[in-house]
């Protein structure tokens, strides 16, 4: 199957964030290696890039997707900068910094250091009206409840462990729902937030742990090497992320043979090489040497059937959510709210129909014109499924009502746009990491073959982006010479 003239095949299945990296680490490792390698790119959808994407509506610059990204992990900062944007990236705007909770019907400010799970300074604890006298000493009394030993427990069950259920209801479910759309009494906490279990394991307690790393947070403030330091913990692009996969579209054409529109039935291993046969939808076969499928994981699991039903069964049994955005964009004359944070998250227990609403124009800069604000509401998601079912109209009927309600919001919207991502956030439940352990063995006994994407190690942009890396490195290194059949 290798081709003499143009070496081994290699084949990328999912054109999204992860595929796209994929494909671009390959053709970087080829020309540093001066390797012959024919890379084909296969994508269901007539577009690259997955739910990444960008719109210019009038004066207003809407982010479709995910609208930044952390800057505390290399792997979209280190994209970036190998693709020429490192003068594109901008930092959110510090004036709007923070975040609002919803209590009691009203917006009210996270409380100053507050970082997801966990306060770094205690006054802002003690004077916010979010937490009741018992809540706030049943937090601080954390500093001294022993370490637990178990290996893996639900989000909700280490918040209560630790903090008492106030936290949990009140601060850390909704700021949790704002990223995952998950349910915190399945979110693992190790798949998704290990670093709050090596906290308490190191120090016995988050809240010595939070203090402790202020020391290193200003030490890690004055390095102008560090891309958090330089942009803050998060970072966009002055023209939207569709940058970022316009600049990889343009590389990827370049180096790759791309099919749109084009999708694949099922995988098999071939029974006279080393190599992969990728069945499509008309039933016709090509030939590769080595494959990375950087789809979800229920649709790995279709293609990988044949090929592999143990690792097709391990790959199935990862869950997802659904959820959409409702974008709307209004005259700051008709807003009662001064919006002075980069958005709210609302509890479940405020029993609302939203999940958290962005005030984009607020984090970044020329999103909406002066006298404007432009803002993304999250709707659906784990624990309000029904309301993916809604028609679109429904959607911004709720969100109309949710916002004017909430903010203060009077009159229609300059423009409504309704943004859906059916079955697209991986749910991380309680043993998600064993249940990747297995997936990852039993791929590594195919060689030649590689996994990529969100549902793994991470569902942010940087970990998209290295798990695509990852993958083209490992079928790149599979260097043993595959047999010759094409």
């Amino acid at each position: 199957m290798t081709n003499p003239d143009t070496g081994r095949r290699i084949a990328i299945i999912g054109g999204g964030l992860s595929g796209l990296a994929a494909a671009h680490r390959l053709i970087e490792l080829s020309a540093k290696q001066s390797s012959r390698v024919e890379i084909t790119l296969f994508e269901a959808g007539p577009r690259l890039g997955g739910i990444i994407g960008t719109q210019q509506i009038g004066d207003y610059l809407v982010d479709t997707g995910a609208d930044s990204f952390l800057t505390n992990k290399p792997g979209a900062i280190g994209l970036c900068r190998r693709l020429g944007l490192e003068n594109r990236l901008i930092a959110t705007d510090s004036r709007y910094r923070g975040v609002h909770v919803l209590f009691d019907g009203r917006p009210v400010p996270v409380p100053e250091g507050f970082q997801l799970l966990s306060p770094s300074a205690i006054w802002p604890i003690l004077t916010t009206p979010i937490l009741s006298p018992w809540g706030k000493l049943r937090m601080l009394m954390e500093y001294f409840v022993p370490p637990g030993d178990v290996a893996d427990e639900s989000l909700a069950d280490f918040v209560r462990r630790r903090f008492g259920r106030e936290t949990l209801d009140r601060l850390v479910q909704p700021l949790i729902g704002g990223i995952y759309t998950s349910d915190p009494e399945k979110l693992s906490l190790a798949a998704t937030m290990p670093r709050f279990l090596d906290m308490e394991r190191e120090y016995g307690s988050l809240i010595r742990a939070s203090r402790n790393e202020k020391n290193t947070k200003r030490a890690i403030a004055s390095d102008t090497t560090s891309g958090g330091a330089r942009y803050g913990l998060f970072a966009g692009l002055a023209g939207g992320m569709e940058e970022l996969l316009a600049a990889l579209r343009q590389r990827v054409e370049a180096g790759c043979t791309v099919r749109p529109g084009v999708r694949i039935q099922s995988l098999s291993k071939l029974d006279t090489s080393a190599g992969y046969g990728v069945v499509l939808a008309d039933g016709t076969q090509e030939l590769f040497d080595a494959i990375v499928v950087a789809t979800t994981a229920h649709q790995a699991a279709r293609l990988l059937g044949e090929l592999d039903p143990a690792l097709s069964s391990e790959l199935d049994q990862i869950e997802y959510a659904s959820s959409a955005i409702v974008v709307t964009a209004h005259k700051l004359a008709n807003v009662r709210h001064p919006l002075n944070s980069f958005g709210l998250v609302v509890p479940h227990r405020e029993r609302r129909r939203i999940l958290a609403t962005s005030f984009s124009s607020r984090k970044f800069p020329k999103r909406a014109p002066a006298d404007s604000v432009l803002m993304r509401t999250f709707v659906g998601g784990a624990m309000q499924p029904e309301l993916n079912d809604y028609e679109d109209a429904s959607l911004k009927r709720i969100v109309r009502d949710e916002l004017s309600d909430i903010f203060g919001i009077q009159g229609p919207p300059q423009f409504e746009l309704v943004v859906r991502y059916p079955r697209a956030m991986p749910q991380y439940h309680v043993g998600h990491l064993d249940r990747v352990h297995r997936i990852e063995s039993l791929t590594a006994t195919h060689r030649g073959l590689a996994l990529a994407g969100n549902a793994f190690r991470g569902v942010g942009i940087p970990d998209s982006i290295v798990s695509g890396e990852a993958a083209a490195e490992t079928v790149f290194d599979a260097q043993t010479p595959f047999a010759n059949v094409c």
